[in-house]
């Protein structure tokens, strides 16, 4: 007889002898026999950002070692919103997941009405790949230095345009957070995702953006973008200096990716779920190719990723109205 079939039926013959509640029996059981059939991990937004990098170099680990599909869809749409929802709304049993970004945290700064809650709604796994935004200009801006572009931004008030993958993303409260700092009047100009932003951004067509560094990396080692700063200090590129370097003490505003499942899904399936990722997480070859992206691969529980979700809910929500941002 295999383990999981003994733990099985000793789960189910102490819940028969009232020595268990049923319900933690049924969910151990769902657990221990996870998963019969393929898994679907959402993106809420396009391809190219940290959420579904993370999700693609995962993916097949988790496929390898579950010997079900791990299938990867990206679902983007007004502002990550009908990705999650989608995901809030699924049967929480562990087959529908979402990898958002940090725009996770500043929906409710955003959106005057959601359809979900971003913390009551969902169970937080863990985060998958972690990493700094960078501030990146056009090379063809002719600005050096962070410094640079807030002198220019002071001397042309209200006259740079700054890019976002839209409003209320990551990359949206990124700039916020360093206009907040720098104190500097510039325009948003918000795009339906990452890559749109970057072309733009390439063109001149917008000043300056903070997309994460996995995402600005190849087009700054071609030369196209100048990476002006970077959040926090990143592993192999120890040359670039971060935003509290160049004299913006308290900017703490970092990218990550990270997994939820619905918030009903049962507690012994979220551990198998987190053990499962974290030990793909550490495997060599992901966390090599996700360092030369800058981004770390380091897990958190799920305690600890429910509370980071809950101080950013804060901080986004007062960064909102010093911005003088609006829910819609």
């Amino acid at each position: 007889m295999t383990t999981r079939l003994t733990l099985r039926l000793m789960t189910l013959a102490l819940a028969a002898a009232g020595l268990i509640p049923a319900a933690a029996a049924w969910a151990a059981d769902a657990a221990a026999d996870f998963p019969r059939r393929p898994i679907r991990i959402v993106i809420p937004f396009q391809t190219g950002g940290l959420p579904d990098i993370a999700a693609r170099l995962i993916g097949p680990k988790l496929t390898e070692a579950w010997k079900q599909p791990v299938i990867v869809e990206n679902r983007p749409g007004a502002g990550g919103v009908i990705g999650t929802d989608l995901v809030a709304k699924a049967n929480p049993d562990g087959y529908t997941l979402l990898m958002p970004s940090s725009a996770h945290a500043a929906m409710p700064a955003v959106y005057a009405k959601l359809p979900f809650h971003p913390l009551k709604d969902f169970a937080p796994i863990t985060i998958t790949a972690s990493g700094a935004y960078a501030l990146v200009v056009p090379a063809s801006l002719g600005v050096k230095s962070v410094q640079g572009l807030i002198d220019m931004a002071k001397a042309r008030p209200g006259q740079l345009n700054f890019a976002s993958a839209g409003v209320g993303s990551g990359t949206h409260f990124a700039v916020e957070l360093f206009r907040d700092l720098a104190k500097i009047d510039a325009v948003h100009v918000g795009y339906k995702g990452i890559p749109d932003a970057l072309t733009d951004t390439l063109t001149g067509r917008v000043q300056f953006f903070m997309p994460p560094l996995a995402s600005a990396a190849p087009l700054a080692a071609d030369g196209k973008l100048l990476v002006l700063a970077v959040s926090q200090r990143v592993s192999g590129h120890e040359k670039i200096p971060t935003l509290a370097d160049v004299g913006l003490k308290g900017y703490e505003w970092n990218a990550w990716a990270g997994l939820l499942a619905p918030g009903k899904t049962p507690r012994a399936l979220v551990s198998k779920l987190h053990r499962e990722v974290a030990r793909a997480m550490a495997l060599p070859d992901v966390k090599q190719k996700m360092a030369a992206i800058g981004s770390d691969t380091a897990p958190i529980s799920p305690a600890q990723f429910e509370k980071l979700i809950a101080e950013q809910i804060q901080l986004t929500t007062g960064l909102a109205k010093r911005a003088g941002i609006q829910p819609q």
